[in-house]
């Protein structure tokens, strides 16, 4: 038997009551407004882009001659530093090696007894001392540049040698002001957020592409070095023979 038809409904459903118009203007409104905010921090990495470049290609230099890259940021800083210390050790787009990085949050146990026993604002320094090493790079990211914790994970790696680089909001700021180098995002903290996610996917980037050039120069000089090597045989024998006879 054919179905009955379907007679809409003239009962109001969910956010379509009364005046629901105006509060889905408002809610548009609010989401254009914060899509309008993203592109001064699109600006500001368009600006900075040969630095970010420069860290991927540095950062590739370290890592490739087995240094690492440690990271830390607070709340959802946090979760950018683990998303940047998951492409490393993963990977980003093609597949090459892992690398060494750690998220220095990640590490629930060791989090909360630093925290319990010499306070939050130790929390990452006395992870640096414990897994620094010369020549490793600290990341650290930060919409505000002034968390305690950041700034003391900043002295404890200038003690080390590890090299510092900070991810933040606007510039001047105390974090800026002590690490060896910075980019600084020029937005609302919300879109400041989101400029160093791209921040760290361009990093990656330029990180990828310095190892897979590396790799490939690698691989051309072994071939040709194996060819002569073999070549250099066959005209050895040659002038055997002609010794010989």
């Amino acid at each position: 038997m054919p179905s009955p038809a379907v007679v809409p409904s003239t009962e109001p459903g969910p956010g379509h009551q009364d005046g629901a118009g105006e509060e889905t203007a408002g809610g548009l409104d609010a989401v254009l407004e914060h899509l309008r905010q993203v592109a001064p921090a699109v600006d500001s990495l368009r600006c900075q882009a040969p630095q970010l470049a420069a860290w991927g290609i540095d950062l590739a230099d370290r890592l490739l001659g087995g240094q690492r890259l440690l990271a830390a940021g607070n709340g959802g800083s946090a979760a950018e530093a683990q998303h940047l210390t998951a492409e490393l050790v993963g990977r980003f787009d093609g597949e090459r090696e892992a690398f060494s990085a750690i998220s220095l949050h990640a590490e629930t146990s060791a989090v909360t007894a630093i925290g319990n026993d010499y306070g939050f604002d130790q929390l990452f320094a006395r992870q640096v001392r414990g897994h620094g090493r010369e020549g490793d790079v600290l990341v650290l990211l930060t919409t505000s540049g002034k968390s305690a914790n950041l700034l003391n994970a900043v002295e404890a790696a200038r003690s080390l040698g590890v090299t510092t680089w900070a991810l933040t909001g606007s510039a001047p700021n105390p974090l800026t002001r002590i690490c060896d180098d910075y980019v600084a995002i020029d937005a609302l903290p919300a879109n400041v957020q989101e400029g160093h996610l791209m921040a760290l996917h361009a990093i990656c980037r330029a990180f990828d592409a310095e190892v897979a050039r590396r790799r490939a120069t690698e691989t051309a000089a072994v071939a040709p070095s194996a060819g002569s090597g073999r070549t250099a045989g066959s005209r050895g024998t040659d002038r055997r023979g002609i010794h010989e006879s």
